[in-house]
Protein backbone atom coordinates (compact mmCIF):
# COMPACT_ATOMS: atom_id res chain seq x y z
CA UNK A 1 0.00 0.00 0.00
CA UNK A 2 1.69 3.66 -0.71
CA UNK A 3 1.77 6.32 1.18
CA UNK A 4 0.30 9.88 1.71
CA UNK A 5 2.57 13.00 2.23
CA UNK A 6 1.58 16.50 3.07
CA UNK A 7 4.23 18.77 2.18
CA UNK A 8 3.94 22.35 4.10
CA UNK A 9 5.72 25.80 4.54
CA UNK A 10 4.85 27.36 7.76
CA UNK A 11 5.93 30.38 10.11
CA UNK A 12 7.07 30.23 13.48
CA UNK A 13 3.22 30.99 14.37
CA UNK A 14 1.62 28.83 11.87
CA UNK A 15 1.02 30.76 8.95
CA UNK A 16 0.61 28.59 4.94
CA UNK A 17 -0.94 30.58 3.42
CA UNK A 18 1.08 32.01 0.13
CA UNK A 19 4.35 31.16 0.77
CA UNK A 20 5.57 31.23 -3.12
CA UNK A 21 4.63 34.88 -4.38
CA UNK A 22 2.41 38.19 -3.70
CA UNK A 23 -0.63 36.81 -5.99
CA UNK A 24 -0.67 33.41 -5.03
CA UNK A 25 -3.54 33.31 -2.29
CA UNK A 26 -4.43 37.37 -1.19
CA UNK A 27 -7.91 36.02 0.77
CA UNK A 28 -8.04 38.46 3.55
CA UNK A 29 -6.04 40.93 2.20
CA UNK A 30 -2.81 39.07 3.46
CA UNK A 31 0.25 41.19 2.46
CA UNK A 32 2.79 38.75 3.00
CA UNK A 33 2.96 36.24 -0.26
CA UNK A 34 5.91 35.54 -1.25
CA UNK A 35 7.25 35.36 2.64
CA UNK A 36 9.22 32.08 2.23
CA UNK A 37 11.56 33.60 -0.93
CA UNK A 38 13.96 35.56 1.22
CA UNK A 39 14.62 32.43 2.98
CA UNK A 40 15.34 29.95 0.56
CA UNK A 41 18.93 28.67 0.52
CA UNK A 42 21.00 25.71 -0.81
CA UNK A 43 20.30 23.46 1.72
CA UNK A 44 16.21 24.29 1.38
CA UNK A 45 16.52 23.46 -2.31
CA UNK A 46 17.94 20.37 -1.54
CA UNK A 47 15.40 19.01 0.83
CA UNK A 48 12.74 20.02 -1.42
CA UNK A 49 13.96 17.82 -4.32
CA UNK A 50 15.29 14.70 -1.95
CA UNK A 51 11.51 15.15 -0.59
CA UNK A 52 10.30 14.48 -4.02
CA UNK A 53 12.08 11.30 -4.87
CA UNK A 54 10.08 8.37 -5.39
CA UNK A 55 7.12 10.47 -6.35
CA UNK A 56 4.57 8.89 -8.11
CA UNK A 57 1.24 11.21 -8.39
CA UNK A 58 -0.08 14.63 -7.18
CA UNK A 59 -3.08 15.26 -4.58
CA UNK A 60 -4.34 19.43 -5.14
CA UNK A 61 -6.85 21.22 -3.60
CA UNK A 62 -8.86 23.42 -6.00
CA UNK A 63 -7.09 26.88 -5.20
CA UNK A 64 -3.36 24.88 -4.96
CA UNK A 65 -4.35 22.73 -8.82
CA UNK A 66 -5.09 26.48 -10.34
CA UNK A 67 -1.96 27.91 -9.30
CA UNK A 68 0.28 24.77 -10.45
CA UNK A 69 -1.79 24.04 -13.50
CA UNK A 70 -0.77 28.18 -14.95
CA UNK A 71 2.89 27.70 -13.72
CA UNK A 72 4.29 24.41 -14.20
CA UNK A 73 3.51 23.62 -17.70
CA UNK A 74 5.34 26.30 -18.84
CA UNK A 75 8.67 25.50 -16.78
CA UNK A 76 11.53 23.62 -17.72
CA UNK A 77 13.89 21.77 -14.79
CA UNK A 78 13.42 18.51 -12.65
CA UNK A 79 10.43 19.51 -10.84
CA UNK A 80 8.49 20.43 -13.69
CA UNK A 81 9.32 17.78 -15.70
CA UNK A 82 8.01 15.69 -12.98
CA UNK A 83 4.81 17.44 -12.28
CA UNK A 84 3.79 17.27 -15.82
CA UNK A 85 4.56 13.67 -16.06
CA UNK A 86 2.83 12.06 -12.80
CA UNK A 87 -0.75 11.86 -12.52
CA UNK A 88 -2.92 14.98 -10.27
CA UNK A 89 -5.67 14.49 -8.51
CA UNK A 90 -7.81 17.11 -7.49
CA UNK A 91 -9.64 17.57 -4.77
CA UNK A 92 -12.70 20.06 -5.22
CA UNK A 93 -16.45 20.38 -4.21
CA UNK A 94 -17.04 21.89 -7.66
CA UNK A 95 -16.64 20.37 -11.40
CA UNK A 96 -13.99 22.42 -12.46
CA UNK A 97 -12.01 22.11 -16.24
CA UNK A 98 -9.41 19.93 -15.70
CA UNK A 99 -7.08 21.23 -18.46
CA UNK A 100 -3.55 20.12 -17.38
CA UNK A 101 -2.21 16.95 -18.60
CA UNK A 102 -3.05 13.53 -16.71
CA UNK A 103 -5.51 15.86 -14.21
CA UNK A 104 -8.27 13.64 -12.85
CA UNK A 105 -11.03 15.19 -10.40
CA UNK A 106 -11.89 12.81 -7.45
CA UNK A 107 -15.13 11.93 -6.46
CA UNK A 108 -17.20 13.30 -3.70
CA UNK A 109 -16.52 9.96 -1.16
CA UNK A 110 -13.15 11.68 -0.45
CA UNK A 111 -12.21 8.68 2.35
CA UNK A 112 -12.39 5.64 -0.38
CA UNK A 113 -10.85 7.82 -3.31
CA UNK A 114 -8.07 8.05 -1.14
CA UNK A 115 -7.62 4.59 -0.31
CA UNK A 116 -7.99 3.83 -3.89
CA UNK A 117 -4.86 6.28 -4.63
CA UNK A 118 -2.77 4.07 -1.83
CA UNK A 119 -3.34 1.32 -4.05
CA UNK A 120 -2.35 2.44 -7.43
CA UNK A 121 0.69 4.71 -6.31
CA UNK A 122 3.45 4.59 -4.22
CA UNK A 123 4.25 8.38 -2.85
CA UNK A 124 1.08 10.40 -3.38
CA UNK A 125 2.52 13.43 -2.22
CA UNK A 126 -0.39 16.98 -1.05
CA UNK A 127 1.45 20.28 -1.74
CA UNK A 128 0.23 23.51 0.16
CA UNK A 129 -3.88 22.83 -0.59
CA UNK A 130 -4.66 23.93 3.23
CA UNK A 131 -8.05 24.04 3.06
CA UNK A 132 -7.93 20.10 1.88
CA UNK A 133 -5.23 19.41 4.57
CA UNK A 134 -7.65 20.35 7.00
CA UNK A 135 -9.83 17.28 5.93
CA UNK A 136 -6.46 14.90 5.92
CA UNK A 137 -5.94 15.73 9.33
CA UNK A 138 -9.68 15.27 10.84
CA UNK A 139 -9.75 12.19 8.95
CA UNK A 140 -6.39 10.91 9.75
CA UNK A 141 -6.02 10.43 6.16
CA UNK A 142 -2.15 11.00 5.93
CA UNK A 143 1.23 8.97 6.09
CA UNK A 144 3.66 11.14 6.59
CA UNK A 145 3.99 14.80 7.44
CA UNK A 146 7.16 17.06 6.14
CA UNK A 147 7.05 19.86 7.52
CA UNK A 148 9.13 22.96 6.57
CA UNK A 149 9.31 25.97 9.49
CA UNK A 150 10.56 29.22 8.66
CA UNK A 151 12.03 31.66 11.16
CA UNK A 152 9.79 34.67 10.96
CA UNK A 153 6.39 35.51 12.50
CA UNK A 154 3.34 37.04 10.52
CA UNK A 155 0.60 37.31 12.87
CA UNK A 156 -1.92 36.87 10.07
CA UNK A 157 -3.00 34.57 7.39
CA UNK A 158 -4.39 30.83 7.05
CA UNK A 159 -2.69 28.35 9.48
CA UNK A 160 -1.77 25.17 8.71
CA UNK A 161 -4.06 23.51 12.17
CA UNK A 162 -6.35 26.55 11.04
CA UNK A 163 -9.53 24.10 12.35
CA UNK A 164 -7.61 22.07 14.92
CA UNK A 165 -7.17 18.34 14.28
CA UNK A 166 -8.34 14.95 16.09
CA UNK A 167 -5.72 14.23 18.56
CA UNK A 168 -2.85 12.53 16.95
CA UNK A 169 0.25 10.80 17.30
CA UNK A 170 3.22 11.67 15.59
CA UNK A 171 6.86 10.27 14.81
CA UNK A 172 10.15 11.85 14.28
CA UNK A 173 11.41 9.39 10.91
CA UNK A 174 14.62 11.31 10.29
CA UNK A 175 16.97 13.70 12.10
CA UNK A 176 15.52 17.62 11.92
CA UNK A 177 17.59 19.45 9.67
CA UNK A 178 17.93 23.07 9.65
CA UNK A 179 19.06 25.36 6.86
CA UNK A 180 21.50 28.48 7.24
CA UNK A 181 18.60 30.74 7.07
CA UNK A 182 17.05 29.23 9.94
CA UNK A 183 14.31 26.56 7.96
CA UNK A 184 13.65 23.94 10.05
CA UNK A 185 12.58 20.73 8.15
CA UNK A 186 11.25 18.23 10.37
CA UNK A 187 9.47 14.56 9.15
CA UNK A 188 7.08 12.71 10.71
CA UNK A 189 4.92 9.65 10.27
CA UNK A 190 1.45 9.36 11.37
CA UNK A 191 1.51 6.57 14.84
CA UNK A 192 -1.48 4.85 15.95
CA UNK A 193 -3.50 5.78 18.98
CA UNK A 194 -3.90 8.85 20.79
CA UNK A 195 -1.32 11.32 22.69
CA UNK A 196 -0.99 9.94 26.47
CA UNK A 197 -0.92 11.82 29.49
CA UNK A 198 1.09 11.85 32.63
CA UNK A 199 1.76 13.78 35.69
CA UNK A 200 4.99 15.60 35.86
CA UNK A 201 5.39 15.92 39.81
CA UNK A 202 5.40 12.20 39.84
CA UNK A 203 8.33 11.93 37.33
CA UNK A 204 10.36 14.77 39.22
CA UNK A 205 9.91 12.54 42.27
CA UNK A 206 11.20 9.43 40.50
CA UNK A 207 14.09 11.14 39.03
CA UNK A 208 15.12 12.28 42.82
CA UNK A 209 15.14 8.91 44.63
Amino acid sequence: MGLIHIDLFTTLDGVAQAPGGPEEDTANDFAFGGWQAPLIDEVVGEQIDSGMAGMDALLLGRRTYDIFSSYWPNQRGKIAELFNRIPKYVASRQSPHLEWGGSTLLGPDTVAELRELREKHQNVHVIGSLDFVQTLFAERMFDQLNLWVYPILLGSGKKVFADGVVPTNLRLIEPVVASPKGAVMQRYALVEGTPGVGNMAEIDQAESQ
